[in-house]
């Protein structure tokens, strides 16, 4: 065969090598807003221009773990050290709420805002590919995941432990991880009681599952509200939003709502809010 010959047959091999090839990295466009949701489906990243979030001066109840994480994350923004922050505790108690006001509060007076990227407990797989895009840009990141927890037949969380902590890279320099979860150890009781149960050594089968929430240097620990904090919530809410009741009728109609929820939190507190300016033709804006 001659080299006439086989010039086609290369440019067929040429071109069905350059289909099977992946598409260029192109670099995101962290301009259009300051904060993402990571779509590992298509490695990419869609911007969220307008945040569902609460004022960090309406969050009642949790002011010491407030001013901790806002502490904290103003360190790393500011090119500090910092730990990575595990929000664990009873639902509905403003855990996501704070990530989300924090990352506003400290870019209320920066002229070079961190971004906050949120990444699906679904997607934890593709962190190191997010991780490796995120260094390259080299913008300073929290990295959040709301709701993070592991099952039984889930090995997902080895990954995470490297990213953490522990591997060879770690995670880059100009990124923090933030997670809440309901679960202190993101594992459940009776996941972590079977490995004890089960393993010819328990000690060290149920170290290795409670060790991940260890990469996690800030544990901040979010309860139940007492009654009267969550009437402060409810008024904190009625006075920001210049709602029409008065003090007494307010905390009446609170009171059967928490009730008729059968709890108190700070999510059952803005649900009331909700209902009561809906009541009176109102719209809720941050």
């Amino acid at each position: 065969m001659t080299d006439q010959d086989l010039k086609p047959v290369l440019e067929r091999i040429a071109d069905a090598l350059e289909r099977l090839a992946p598409a260029p990295d192109n670099a995101p466009d962290f301009t259009t807003a300051d904060a993402y949701v990571w779509q590992a489906d298509g490695a990419r990243f869609t911007p969220v221009p307008d945040v569902n979030r609460v004022d960090f001066d309406l969050l009642k109840g949790i002011e010491r773990q407030a001013e901790t994480l806002l502490a904290n994350t103003r360190q790393f923004a500011d090119g500090l050290a910092a730990n990575n922050a595990l929000l664990w505790g009873a639902r509905g108690t403003g855990k996501s709420s704070l990530v989300k006001a924090v990352h506003a509060q400290v870019n209320q007076d920066r002229g070079d805002p961190i971004l906050l990227v949120e990444i699906h407990r679904e997607d934890i797989p593709s962190l190191p590919q997010l991780l490796d895009i995120l260094k390259r840009m080299g913008q300073r990141t929290v990295l959040f995941c709301d709701d993070l927890s592991f099952d039984a037949d889930d090995t997902s969380y080895k990954s995470l432990k490297a990213v953490l902590e522990g591997g060879i890279e770690g995670r880059p320099d100009n990124v923090i991880f933030y997670a809440t979860s309901n679960r202190r150890h993101l594992m459940a009781r009776d996941m972590i009681e079977n490995e004890r149960s089960n393993a010819i050594n328990p000690s060290e089968a149920v170290e290795e599952k409670v060790s991940l929430s260890d990469r996690f240097g800030l544990w901040l620990g979010f309860h139940n509200l007492d009654q009267a904090t969550y009437f402060e919530i409810c008024q904190s809410y009625a006075e920001h939003y210049r709602l029409d009741i008065t003090p007494q009728d307010l905390r009446a109609q609170a009171l059967e709502w928490s009730v008729t929820r059968g709890a108190r939190s700070g999510r059952v507190a803005w649900q009331f809010i909700q209902d009561l300016a809906g009541k009176q033709g109102k719209m809720l804006r941050s």
